[in-house]
């Protein structure tokens, strides 16, 4: 079962998937905590959900919390949990994603946002398995597995002070590195195929892509990876309309687009 679920999350063919694939059913039985590197994009929740599946403990709950999105305070509470009173407008006891997941995973993305203080929190629950809600004064056990995920370059961080030593090593127990699409283009028809049948955005009817549409894609390398392929997927079926055919048309110009997009970096 655990099989059968990798192989519909994690969509291709290629060799560098299959070892990725390889690589989750090795850690996935474990309980080792996992750090997976790879590009905006690449699909590394997607990757974090399969180890979950691959584990004894799928059947609980699998948590994800965004580290860059969220204040400190926000994301303490967020993990840990706070009691009544730890600060302005909390007026009930909340329950931390630790506690949510318990039995499962927590997968803590961009883990390379996390501030100073905070990463010497999760430190202490990953070598004592303890933590605290804010404001409270017990400690809690936690039973949860962690899996976390960045697209910086941790070892760089921690040389610069940025990120604890101690913590990367902790996190990189076991790492996985999820490929760029443009180093694993042959999954690109597969890709689209499937966010094609995922999403009828134009018609019930069952859309397909002309060779030479699957041709353009394949000449682009993808810098936004996977969640630009699809992005571009779900414009091409609302842009072919009626038609049971996308064609290159429909595709638009692939190249003009990164262009634009670092114009647009510059710009701001």
């Amino acid at each position: 079962q655990a099989t059968s679920a990798l192989d519909s999350s994690l969509v291709g063919r290629s060799a560098e998937m299959a070892k990725l694939r390889k690589m989750i059913g090795v850690v996935g039985p474990s309980d080792t905590t996992v750090l997976i590197l790879g590009e905006s994009g690449v699909g590394k929740e997607l990757v974090a959900a399969a180890v979950h599946q691959a584990s004894a403990r799928a059947g609980k709950n699998f948590v994800a919390i965004d580290c860059a999105t969220l204040q400190q305070n926000l994301f303490e509470s967020e993990l840990f949990g706070h009691e009544r009173g730890a600060f302005t407008g909390a007026d009930r006891r909340k329950e931390g994603l630790i506690e949510v997941g318990e039995g499962g995973t927590v997968f803590l993305d961009e883990i390379g946002e996390m501030s100073a203080a905070l990463q010497a929190k999760l430190l202490r629950v990953l070598e004592t398995g303890h933590y605290r809600r804010l404001g409270g004064t017990k400690d809690l056990v936690s039973n949860v597995r962690f899996v976390a995920a960045t697209n910086r370059d941790l070892q760089a961080m921690c040389r610069k002070g940025e990120f604890r030593e101690d913590l990367y090593y902790r996190l990189s127990a076991f790492v996985l590195t999820v490929p760029p699409l443009r180093e694993r283009l042959d999954d690109v028809p597969l890709l689209a195929e499937h966010f094609l049948s995922a999403r009828d955005f134009a018609r019930r009817a069952h859309k397909r892509f002309t060779p030479k549409a699957l041709e353009a894609l394949m000449a682009y390398n993808w810098p936004g990876n996977v969640r630009e392929l699809r992005n571009v997927v779900e414009r091409a079926a609302l842009v072919s309309r009626h038609s049971d055919e996308i064609r290159p048309a429909h595709i638009g110009p692939l190249r003009e687009k990164a262009q634009s997009r670092k114009r647009y970096q510059l710009a701001f």
